[in-house]
């Protein structure tokens, strides 16, 4: 249950829809489904992998959209297959979905592979040079050229 509304927030400012979106998103209040199940992994330093739970659906029935900084999961069954089995139980879920993810700046999409009944997205970080940290060197008031080197840095585990 919202204890506090943003629409103010909404009406006075511009271009900061998607933060308070996150905002709610966060907060749980949008609180989105737990189907399908999915796994988020470190795979490597700048390497991500997200695993969803597809069980029973095709890749024709899977589809993923990378679209600004959202990635789109979803799943659509095709029409109910003529078998002369009568279903008894139906146990395992075939229902629609949609996931939806919120990437980070600079991660982009590398593969998609479905493997035993889980669709893996493998992402990667990649920032590119003119956005990297650059080492400046202090110039002693000789009005020469400064030069500037990139700096190493490492991403904490």
């Amino acid at each position: 249950m919202r204890t506090f509304d943003l629409t103010p927030f909404y009406r006075s400012t511009v271009g900061f829809d998607r933060l308070f979106n996150l905002l709610d998103q966060v907060g749980g209040f949008d609180a989105a489904p737990g189907y399908p199940p999915y796994n988020i992994e470190r795979t490597g330093e700048t390497a991500y992998r997200i695993s969803v739970a597809v069980a029973g659906f095709a890749e024709p029935e899977l589809s993923i959209e990378l679209k600004e900084n959202t990635l789109t999961i979803k799943g659509e069954k095709k029409s109910a297959e003529t078998d002369s089995a009568e279903t008894l139980y139906q146990g395992i879920a075939a229902r629609a979905f949609e996931r939806v993810f919120q990437l980070a700046d600079f991660v982009q999409v590398k593969g998609a592979n479905l493997e035993n009944g889980l669709l893996h997205v493998d992402l990667v970080r990649e920032i590119p040079e003119a956005k990297k940290p650059r080492q400046i060197a202090i110039n002693g008031g000789t009005g020469t050229v400064i030069e500037s080197k990139p700096v190493e840095t490492k991403v904490a585990a």
